[in-house]
């Protein structure tokens, strides 16, 4: 990392012009959107002072520090895995990387370090654990107190229980931050040095002020006893929780045009946290919103004494945190095996607050000593994380801690296949504390099952050893497999609660495959999440409940209720036995994705497992997965001629584009443009001159990737070599990269070039042209939510895509089918 510019305040400056020191006079009526009062701690003279006597340094032991080699660092996720054994007994981590891995932090451009402003908090750090309740009159004191309000507020996600987003004088008294000063990283730097300076100020005996450095031992030493035994107010600023539209990700993300310039190690790798949420084997990226937070980094803007209070993730999700620059932060971790344990220590030492607020825990603004946590026989670990360095929480571990001084982090959660285990236990939890969810998990679930079923088909039809991608994910499958397991349990828990409910069999119905796709669906009472299974009433048409609520929905006949099921328990357990690696199963299910067409012998064994699903009223179900390809590609292998081992002209070349998935739409401003709509996971397969041997025609697989701010990702593979691939953020120059390696292949073999194919279609190759695939496509959007593409549709001439390779896209639509879409 390189060195912070610090500019020195000068000792003998006033405390009240501390924010005005070269400070440009004509930014004043923009500098603070929240103006403080004159007690603000920006606008006062620091007072508090260090007293290391008694200081009341927590004496617990270190979490586990682990080095990965420059391979183990190329894969993020198997590191992950590979450390977990060891580290998650702890429930905290320190990873120090390679020595050559110094990603440059964007947020030190001169244009972000001095004009970019941020928000903070204002927090009483005396007041985190030792503080009365607030409808309780505040006791005399015997420390300085400038009587400021302790009302405020602390931002959550949006998994936060609903009572804090209520309006009652109740909600609005609970203790929290109240917002500060708005600051640029360069004034909030020399605020902050000013602070630590003045606060741990040494003189001699002749009143000379000592020039030295505290500790981090001297430092936690100071801060647990504020916490435990304050004598004096201090107030802090914290810049935490600051979403990307604000100051932005520290990390450099990938451009528009994906080159290998020395950057790609830095904008591409998993351990960029931009990147980390949707790596292939985290279960994050099945989940299609930006979750500010979650899926979306946070920045934090520290200087001393700043704190994060103990909590957990949303959802028991894993966390990242990577610390751009600056002073250390001091981390504690208990470890998930001894979360219940440590809730159990805080409300008996913490009764009166727990009274007034039995959801304190969620509200990020409550400090506990670990050393009291020891004491109570909860294991607590201290973690000391520098410039550079990764800080890694797991599932359900409690975590907190402080800055030792000016810094800067940056956070994001991650979920790797084991979390799924963790993830059905915190929903389940979040129904019995009738809290909010922030994710799906069960859409998150599905879609894990969705991508192993697509992995283990691949691998079964292929000689080849196959992708790490797929390898891994045949790693969480089998008999007793994570992924597996994490599918039965859902099942039997979902068996177990219809069986409850003891509803006949009318009463059960199909789930539109779009039931929630445009809105959250949630049960009116607990908040849980409806994905697979939700009961309803014809009462309420609007209105539904999970299934442990359906008999609290109303006081209606039970004839008048139904039971909605994304699949019935018999598909369920199919999916199980497919996850297993049981053949016929999982060709059944690669119909569902894969378009894999069933002999005769298969279809029987396809009817007898949705026998339960024909009882079902309205029909079977329909997933946008159901790939009944009733309209059958002509698919034969083009002829090449090859004699003299000339390449034939494009003039005797047809293009055949044979649909594999439809996909799901985004509705984003890049997920379409004038000509195409881009459905994420969209996969086509298309014939074309083999990049290896051009003298010969190959399939190519065709698909559409999310690739976070960036939108869609086109990527084009080489179906008999997964290891020959192209990715772009345009489908159209990824399909140019194809045909250049052509043109280079052809020209080192001494092979005569092509001049029919000078230009190529992007769009036509992945199929976005072909008639029946638009059309498809197009049913998805039936509100016609992608303005782009459907303003421009009305006003496209017919014959506007007839100057690159022509079309003859040999479907037959005798059918009138596509995907299960209707064909005019």
């Amino acid at each position: 990392m390189g060195n912070l510019n610090v500019v020195p305040l000068d000792s003998e400056i006033k405390e009240e012009d501390i924010s005005l020191k070269n400070h440009n006079p004509d930014k004043d009526k923009d500098k603070d959107t929240n103006m403080e009062p004159p007690t603000s701690p920006r606008h006062r003279k620091v007072d508090a002072r260090w007293l290391p006597a008694e200081a009341q340094r927590p004496i617990i032991d270190d979490a586990p520090v682990f080095t990965p080699s420059l391979e183990e660092f190329e894969d993020t996720l198997a590191y992950i895995e590979k450390i977990r054994p060891q580290a998650e007994p702890f429930g905290i981590c320190r990873i120090i990387p390679p020595s050559t891995w110094k990603p440059p932090c964007r947020l030190k451009e001169k244009s972000i370090w001095e004009n970019i402003k941020f928000p903070t908090r204002i927090q009483t750090v005396d007041l985190l654990q030792n503080r009365e309740p607030m409808k309780k009159k505040p006791k005399s004191r015997t420390r300085k107190r400038r009587r400021n309000s302790r009302m405020g507020s602390s931002r959550r996600r949006s998994g936060s229980s609903p009572s804090e987003s209520t309006s009652s004088p109740e909600a609005e008294e609970k203790f929290g931050f109240n917002s500060g000063s708005d600051f640029t990283l360069d004034e909030f730097e020399k605020y902050a040095l000013h602070f630590k300076d003045s606060y741990f100020e040494k003189k001699e005996s002749g009143g000379d002020i000592v020039k030295w450095t505290p500790s981090v031992d001297d430092i936690e030493g100071e801060y647990w006893r504020i916490i435990e035994q304050p004598t004096d107010e201090v107030e802090v600023y914290y810049g935490a929780d600051l979403e990307n539209g604000v100051l932005g990700s520290g990390f450099y993300k990938r451009t528009e045009q994906l080159t290998g310039s020395e950057m790609d190690q830095y904008t591409v790798s998993g351990w960029n946290l931009n990147n980390l949420p949707r790596l292939p084997g985290s279960v994050l990226s099945f989940e299609d919103c930006d979750i500010s937070g979650v899926l979306v980094p946070w920045l934090y803007v520290g200087m001393c004494f700043s704190s994060f209070c103990w909590h957990v993730e949303d959802h028991h999700l894993y966390s990242l945190n990577y610390h751009h620059f600056g002073e250390p932060k001091v981390w504690y971790g208990v470890p998930g095996s001894n979360a219940t344990a440590l809730e159990k220590a805080m409300r008996k030492h913490l009764p009166d607050l727990f009274d007034e607020q039995p959801d304190l825990l969620h509200g990020l603004v409550t400090q506990f000593s670990p050393s009291i946590l020891k004491d109570e026989g909860v294991q607590a670990y201290r973690v000391v994380q520098n410039a550079g360095e990764y800080v890694l929480t797991f599932p359900r571990a409690y975590h907190a801690g402080f800055n030792c001084g000016f810094n800067c982090a940056e956070a994001v959660n991650v979920a790797p296949v084991d979390w799924l285990a963790h993830g059905q236990n915190a929903v389940e939890l979040y129904s019995k504390e009738t809290r909010k969810t922030s994710l799906s998990h069960d859409k998150l679930l599905l879609g894990a099952a969705y991508e192993a079923i697509k992995a283990l088909w691949e691998l079964s039809a292929s000689e080849e050893k196959g992708s790490t991608t797929n390898l891994r994910w045949k790693s969480f499958c089998g008999k007793n497999g994570t992924l597996t397991n994490a599918i039965l349990a859902r099942l039997e828990m979902e068996e177990e609660r219809i069986a409850a409910l003891g509803r006949d069999s009318s009463s059960l119905m199909k789930m539109e495959k779009d039931f929630d796709s445009n809105c959250e669906r949630e049960c009116f009472s607990c908040f849980y999440d409806l994905h697979l299974a939700a009961s309803g009433c014809k009462c309420s048409p609007d209105e539904y409940a999970c299934l442990k609520h359906a008999d609290d929905l109303c006081s209606c006949d039970e004839k008048d209720g139904f039971i909605l099921l994304r699949y019935t328990m018999d598909e369920l357990s199919s999916l199980v036995r497919a996850l297993e690696g049981e053949s016929d199963d999982l060709k059944i299910w690669a119909s569902k994705f894969l378009g894999i067409e069933h002999t005769e012998e298969d279809q029987t064994k396809t009817c007898s497992v949705v026998s339960e699903e024909k009882k079902l009223k309205e029909g079977s179900f329909d997933l946008n997965i159901d790939l009944e390809l009733d309209c059958q590609e002509d698919l034969k292998e083009e002829e090449v001629s090859t004699s003299g081992g000339e390449l034939t002209s494009s003039e005797n070349l047809g293009v055949s584009v044979e649909p594999i998935n439809l996909g799901s739409l985004i509705f984003g401003r890049l997920w379409c443009n004038k000509h195409a709509i881009f459905p994420k996971r969209f996969r086509s397969r298309v014939k074309f001159y083999n990049v290896l041997d051009p003298t010969k025609m190959s399939n190519y697989i065709s698909e559409v990737l999310d690739g976070g701010l960036l939108g869609p990702l086109f990527k084009v593979t080489l179906e008999e070599s997964s290891d020959v691939s192209f990715h772009n953020v345009s489908a159209q120059l990824c399909w140019e990269m194809v045909l250049q390696r052509v043109k280079d292949t052809s020209t080192s073999l001494g092979l005569p070039s092509l001049p029919q194919l000078e230009g190529i279609n992007g769009l036509q190759m992945f199929g976005f042209l072909s008639p029946s695939i638009v059309q498809a496509i197009e049913v998805l959007d039936p509100n016609h939510q992608l303005v782009e593409y459907w303003n421009h549709k009305n006003q496209a001439s017919s014959d506007s895509k007839d100057h690159f390779i022509s079309s003859n896209c040999s479907v037959s639509l005798a059918k009138g089918k596509l995907f299960g879409v209707d064909l005019i």
